[in-house]
């Protein structure tokens, strides 16, 4: 067996994107560097029950999903779950003022290597890690891990 271990081995992440297409391009790319990507997911209600079964450690969420759904209002839910979002947007002002509720923000449209950068980026910033640069178009809500919940 290989004795490199890819940079995302252990973490599992879940996608939360109603455009089927780039959703299954990111969960390629996410899988290639060593993610464990829970399925996709289009619906709030799907990602719930998703991330109630897999516990994933962040959660890429579009904020704008078909019918009613909102993005913003999950990640409300799912922070509450405890569960950190990331959210992947073309609306970078709504993503802007959702801080409270999730800890960035990547514009679309976004290239899938530099998504799993930013990913990369995110979980290492979360776990107090600062040693990566971050990504350029990657916009970071929180200066610490503190502000999320069951970081105490």
């Amino acid at each position: 067996m290989d004795t490199m271990t890819p940079p995302g081995t252990g973490k599992t992440l879940l996608i939360v994107e109603d455009d089927v297409l780039p959703a299954m391009a990111l969960r390629d790319e996410l899988q290639d560097a060593g993610f464990r990507v829970l399925e996709l997911t289009e619906t709030a209600h799907d990602a719930i029950l998703a991330a109630q079964a897999g516990k994933p450690d962040l959660a890429l969420v579009n904020i704008e999903l078909q019918g009613r759904d909102d993005g913003i209002g999950l990640a409300r839910e799912l922070k509450a779950m405890g569960i950190p979002v990331l959210f992947i947007s073309g609306q970078v002002s709504r993503a802007s003022s959702a801080q409270t509720v999730a800890v960035g923000s990547m514009p679309k449209p976004y290239d899938p290597a530099e998504m799993a950068t930013a990913v990369r980026y995110i979980l290492r910033h979360l776990a107090g890690d600062e040693s990566l640069p971050r990504p350029p178009q990657l916009e970071v809500f929180v200066a610490s891990p503190d502000v999320m919940p069951d970081a105490a």
